[in-house]
């Protein structure tokens, strides 16, 4: 653990049960984080405007895709420094790190389950002590349970060395946590973890957070891209850090991806 880490795992915000599975684990569950009712605003937004404005996506298993939710309206923009989520992720990575992308996925009745994957390049991944390049949450806008296909991941498999199980392999301590909605996941990037089979009758809708290390500071979409000037007086100070907006929005990063 680098200096940053350690200094940051003694916050009293952080349960040490929970960091300890983080560690261990490769993932730990923070229940109620969202209040019912911001959740329920954020699940009907990213309904209407992933049927509106999203894509059909394809990687690992099907769903509609709304990315960028930083740029499209502030009400997500708290998610992203949260102080019942934060502190975790800067405990693994050390404070010198970005958000590389807030997406959502809607997954709809019937959609197939994805296979399980980790999201670090294999010439990226870290092991042992050395802090990750990549920390990713699941925010749940909706329940999510084994039922309507929530997320699966796999204790200790950040600890692995591969990318995703080999063909064959058995996995009999597969995780699929039970979380009402407003409650978040907080996995290591190299854990393998996949979005399960919606066997309910209800849309899943889920959002995604993920934090990049300072050698992988490149976005994965640019919140610049989008976002309102107007807005910057509204955001805290970790805020305008995370999203490289210090020094204003008129200014463009380097991103794998940019909205033509």
């Amino acid at each position: 653990m680098n200096g940053d880490g350690a200094r940051a795992s003694a916050d009293m915000r952080i349960d040490p049960r929970r960091f300890d599975e983080l560690k261990v684990w490769g993932f730990t569950v923070i229940p109620d984080v969202l209040d019912p009712a911001v959740a329920r605003a954020m699940r009907d937004y990213v309904v209407e405007k992933a049927f509106d404005i999203g894509v059909e996506h394809g990687y690992r298993g099907t769903a509609r895709h709304l990315a960028n939710l930083v740029a499209l309206d502030p009400m997500f923009l708290p998610v992203i420094d949260h102080a019942a989520v934060l502190p975790y992720i800067e405990a693994m990575m050390g404070t010198d790190l970005i958000l590389g992308s807030l997406n959502a996925r809607v997954v709809r009745p019937g959609e197939a389950e994805q296979t399980l994957h980790g999201d670090v390049p294999l010439a990226m991944q870290r092991y042992g002590d050395d802090a990750p390049l990549m920390m990713n949450t699941v925010w749940a806008l909706s329940d999510l349970n084994p039922g309507n296909g929530g997320t699966r991941l796999v204790p200790g498999s950040h600890q692995s060395h591969l990318r995703e199980p080999p063909p064959g392999l058995d996995l009999p301590h597969e995780a699929q946590p039970d979380l009402r909605a407003g409650s978040v996941v907080i996995f290591h990037g190299q854990t393998w973890h996949a979005g399960g089979a919606n066997r309910s009758d209800e849309m899943r809708t889920a959002m995604f957070a993920h934090y990049r290390h300072s050698h992988w500071l490149r976005f994965q979409c640019d919140p610049h891209d989008g976002f309102r000037e107007e807005w910057l007086g509204g955001m805290t100070t970790r805020q305008k850090e995370l999203l490289r907006m210090t020094n204003g929005v008129d200014h463009r990063h380097g991103a794998d991806f940019y909205e033509r």
